[in-house]
């Protein structure tokens, strides 16, 4: 989703360490490979070349979808251990005994779950022992917030 995501400053600042990674070093390298891979010679059938320069597509489209993000932005508040919010880490239970920790994060990756999915949503703003109903997409399960951090 680009537009409108909530991000702790946390993680606006992973993003912006990201970008300065890309738009710095990551480029350079980029820009050196399309240089020596010039050097050799006929470039409609230079492989080393091709490459680079698809590489350098998708780096150049990462760093626009970075750029668009923390655009379009929005920095909150981290919640802190007494109401969840992006960015916290939240120990849950379900009703069937299945222990469950997650992160609400928009920025994705192992363990998160996005602040607009149907468990995050069901989580934010609530507090520490809150039951919340789950409206998944195949079937609806209740939870129990065991512990946030």
């Amino acid at each position: 989703m680009v537009g409108g995501e909530r991000l702790t400053e946390k993680q606006a600042s992973a993003l912006r360490d990201e970008l300065t990674e890309l738009e710095g070093p990551r480029r350079a390298e980029v820009i050196a490979a399309i240089k020596k891979a010039r050097e050799f010679g006929d470039l409609s059938e230079n492989f080393e070349y091709h490459a680079a320069k698809n590489e350098q597509g998708l780096l150049e489209a990462r760093i626009r979808t970075l750029r668009a993000r923390l655009d379009h932005s929005e920095i909150v508040e981290d919640a802190g251990s007494h109401e969840v919010g992006v960015g916290s880490v939240v120990d849950i239970e379900g009703d069937g005994g299945q222990a469950m920790t997650v992160e609400i994060s928009a920025l994705g990756g192992a363990g998160t779950v996005s602040p607009t999915s149907p468990l995050g949503s069901a989580l934010l703003g609530k507090k520490l022992g809150a039951s919340v109903d789950v409206q998944a997409p195949k079937g609806s399960w209740r939870a129990t917030i065991k512990r946030i951090h």
